[in-house]
């Protein structure tokens, strides 16, 4: 179980390469106020001085602390192994300088405060990234700790005026991490009750199963007071359990006072106070404790982190294998993506496209509907008397005839009347085309949407076949809506009186004149001159009346008669009656024997010149324009940012790999 921590250790490093924090390690975190004394417990647990010390804001960036236990320079030599060949009893590394190994902790001191300055300013600015030392020492057990600035409330120096907003979010965004160890610190000479690091520790740990507190400075107690109640857990009690140290104070560090003697003291003073409660207290224990609770809370979380990494390395897989290989034939690259895109613009069409929309109609089953819906739904709402009154129809007939009264009704006054009816079929038609031109034109934009690695990786590629598609789109839309105009000229051209489904006039008129002569049953709607002539009038009456009407008015009125305006509206003859409905009739079933072929022709003509064109073309004329030796290195010209996601999949790949490799190497009898 020993090989835990040092397997969690490796890891750390691994990620740390590659700046990622895709997996949430095993670790301590170390929180409490400021001038609380967290560094110092550090550097009792290591045993040597190396953290930078004094009042006020001291530590000003995170510190991840790896401590691994080495045989010492004695047994190594007769080992003959010589970890990473250092010559020393103790050493320690960074990861912003790996290759660089100190010896003098003096030199560790230094290298940390120059680093922190670097990225912190010299007036007690504070940042969140985060410093990376491992201590490699026969003198310490296997840990993973993480130093963080102390909780303040008032900022000083540069520090910015929401400075505990700050801190507090940064030592939250570790302590969140369910699989890391709280060590909360407090100083024994304040009330637990108001210690900072306890609260914050039970907002994200409210169980308390990860949480260990520490008790600093039992040594500055007031006098006549101890410390027993706290260290008991009668105060605030904590599930792993509460642990007393004893710091070196200020005088010490000044007197430089070594750490071993200090250790020696802290148990004397244990054994004077506390005599009971000495076994389990000070740093020695504190630092075996932190070891078993580690190892323990490893071998929980390990399971969750195999799962953990072998999930993300298939996810990694999937998204390095999206973005492509480097190009090495550039020919058949491009040769490939104009083909794909060509085939799945085909395949939305037809309906056979891997990636079928759910959320609206694309491809084929729009048109499908903008055919046998749309345009179908407004032929069949247009009236086909629509536009035209009685009075209009009279008129026809009138002017058909010339300064002959009519016999019969005139067939140029119907001619006249559909082909004025059937024109209005044209303006749908066309604007049926438009909404298939639109749909092919969003067809574009669905197959880049998946083939979205590919063109995103080649933008300028992705550009030009945008470019090809619309202008084929832009060069087809003028043909066919000249040949849907045309299809409606030719209906306007020749009217087919002969038509099979055409009604005959001769039973037209016998039908109307049959109507006439019917009584009309009561409430049913009559004309305005079978409103005049309803007492009962023989045909002499209701022309005498009719004369009546345009007889000249007496001589002592006389009007000329050229200057009076045609009524808008007067009451017709029954013959006049008779006329234009008959007109109607036959306006209504031609119109509607034109409307449905033009119904049924003009979704054929779509298809035809412009859909199936579209299909049958695309792939030649994207080969015809964009394959060409001269356009090949623009066109197939990578994106600045898709290349650097290539790079960064493959290092986390690269990372996630080795980590498994790692994991997989623990065997299950170490877990136990």
């Amino acid at each position: 179980m020993e090989t835990l921590i040092p397997v969690i250790n490796k890891l750390q490093e691994i990620f740390n390469t590659v700046g990622a924090e895709v997996i949430q390690l095993p670790q301590i975190v170390v929180i409490g106020s400021q001038s609380s004394g967290k560094s110092s417990v550090l550097e009792s647990i290591v045993g040597r001085d190396f953290l930078p010390r004094g009042s006020g804001v001291v530590t000003r960036r995170p510190l991840v602390l790896q401590l691994v236990h080495v045989p010492t320079l004695e047994e190594r030599r007769r080992a003959a192994s010589g970890e990473s060949g250092v010559q020393a009893e103790e050493w320690a590394t960074f990861l912003h300088c790996k290759h660089k190994t100190f010896t003098d902790f003096t030199e560790i001191l230094q290298e940390i405060e120059i680093e922190t300055e670097r990225t912190t300013g010299t007036n007690k600015g504070i940042s969140q990234e985060p410093l990376y030392l491992k201590i490699y020492s026969p003198h310490v057990l296997n840990l993973t700790l993480v130093d963080l600035p102390g909780i303040t409330k008032v900022p000083v120096g540069d520090q910015p005026p929401d400075i505990e907003v700050q801190v507090r979010d940064m030592i939250l965004s570790y302590i969140s991490n369910p699989n890391c160890l709280i060590l909360a610190v407090t100083a024994a000479n304040t009330d637990m009750a108001t210690s900072e690091a306890l609260k914050l520790a039970k907002d994200v740990d409210p169980d308390g199963r990860r949480t260990l507190a520490v008790i600093t400075k039992l040594d500055l107690m007031d006098a006549g007071t101890d410390a027993m109640d706290m260290l008991m857990g009668r105060v605030i009690p904590v599930k792993l359990g509460i642990i007393g140290v004893v710091n070196r104070s200020q005088h010490d560090i000044n007197s430089s006072k070594s750490i071993s003697e200090s250790l020696r003291d802290e148990q004397g003073l244990l054994q004077k106070r506390y005599p009971s409660l000495a076994n389990r207290n000070g740093t020695r224990y504190l630092a075996k404790t932190l070891n078993r609770l580690l190892m323990h809370h490893i071998r929980d979380c390990l399971p969750e982190l195999k799962t953990r990494v072998n999930v993300l390395t298939a996810q990694y897989q999937s998204v390095l294998q999206s973005y492509g290989q480097p190009i090495e034939d550039k020919n058949a690259t491009l040769l490939q993506i104009i083909t794909k895109f060509a085939t799945e613009y085909c395949n939305t069409i037809e309906g056979t496209a891997r990636n079928i929309e759910t959320s609206e109609l694309c491809g084929g089953a729009r048109m499908c509907y903008i055919f046998h819906e749309t345009f179908g739904r407004t032929l069949e709402s247009i009236d086909p008397l629509a536009g035209l009154t009685m009075l209009d129809i009279l008129t026809a007939i009138r002017n058909a005839t010339g300064p002959r009264p009519a016999l019969f009704v005139p067939e140029v006054s119907f001619e006249l009347l559909v082909r004025r009816q059937i024109k209005r079929l044209e303006e749908p038609s066309l604007r049926c085309v438009e909404l298939v031109h639109e749909e092919l034109q969003r067809i574009i934009q669905h197959c880049s949407t998946y083939n979205t690695q590919e063109l995103l990786r080649f933008p300028k590629l992705h550009e030009a076949i945008v470019e090809v598609v619309t202008g084929v789109l832009r060069r087809r839309l003028p043909i066919t809506n000249e040949m849907v105009h045309n299809l409606v000229a030719i209906e306007l051209a020749y009217i087919n009186t002969k038509h099979p489904d055409f009604i005959d006039t001769a039973l037209v008129s016998a039908s109307v004149s049959t109507a006439k002569n019917e009584p009309l049953p009561d409430g049913a709607r009559r004309w305005k001159s079978e409103k005049a002539e309803e007492a009962g009038t023989d045909d002499r009456s209701r022309g005498s009346s009719q004369i009546s009407l345009y007889s000249s008015p007496s001589r002592s009125q006389a009007v000329n008669l050229l200057d009076t305006p045609m009524p808008a509206t007067r009451k017709l003859s029954q013959r006049e009656q008779r006329d234009c409905e008959v007109i109607r009739r036959l306006i209504k079933s031609y119109f509607l024997i034109v409307r449905k072929s033009i119904q049924d022709s003009v979704p054929k003509t779509v298809m035809h010149f412009l859909v199936n064109y579209v299909k049958d073309h695309l792939q030649s004329e994207l080969v015809g324009q964009l394959y060409k030796p001269q356009l090949l290195d623009t066109l197939l010209t990578e994106s600045e940012d898709m290349a650097q996601q290539r790079n960064e999949a493959a290092n986390m790949l690269k990372a996630l790999q080795k980590a498994s490799q790692t994991i997989s190497e623990i065997r299950e009898t170490q877990l136990w």
